[in-house]
């Protein structure tokens, strides 16, 4: 007899909001499992890049859609929509952080929680 592996609320939205990236051709899709850390503020960070603040905008506006239409989950909090060179997208449990690829180089958030597991997602041609 298999066990199956029961896949938690987190990861589910974690996944969800991958796909809303992936729709708009979100570059360079990191996900960063930050359960195991004692200082984490939430369960998943979901990091991406655009390659213009209006692709940025656009990542933006296609994960609340993917995941308002898919789980029915609107973000708690919407932070950097009227700059568009970071989006934060707190969901609670997951965080998601849509860079400007200039401004993600600059911030370095992967480097701040590398003690995380680390998930490369393939970019999308």
């Amino acid at each position: 007899m298999r066990k199956t592996k029961k896949i938690t609320e987190s990861e589910l939205l974690c996944q969800t909001i991958v796909e809303g990236m992936q729709e708009n051709k979100a570059k360079d899709i990191v996900v960063l499992d930050l359960r195991d850390l004692s200082s984490a503020v939430c369960d998943f960070f979901v990091i991406c890049s655009g390659e213009s603040s209006t692709q940025v905008d656009g990542i933006c506006n296609s994960v609340t859609r993917f995941t308002r239409k898919t789980l029915k989950e609107k973000p708690w909090h919407i932070e950097g929509k009227n700059n568009s060179e970071w989006i934060l997208l707190d969901y609670i449990d997951v965080v998601a952080h849509i860079f400007y690829k200039d401004a993600r180089s600059f911030y370095e958030i992967e480097e701040l929680w590398a003690d995380a597991k680390r998930t490369d997602i393939p970019n999308i041609q």
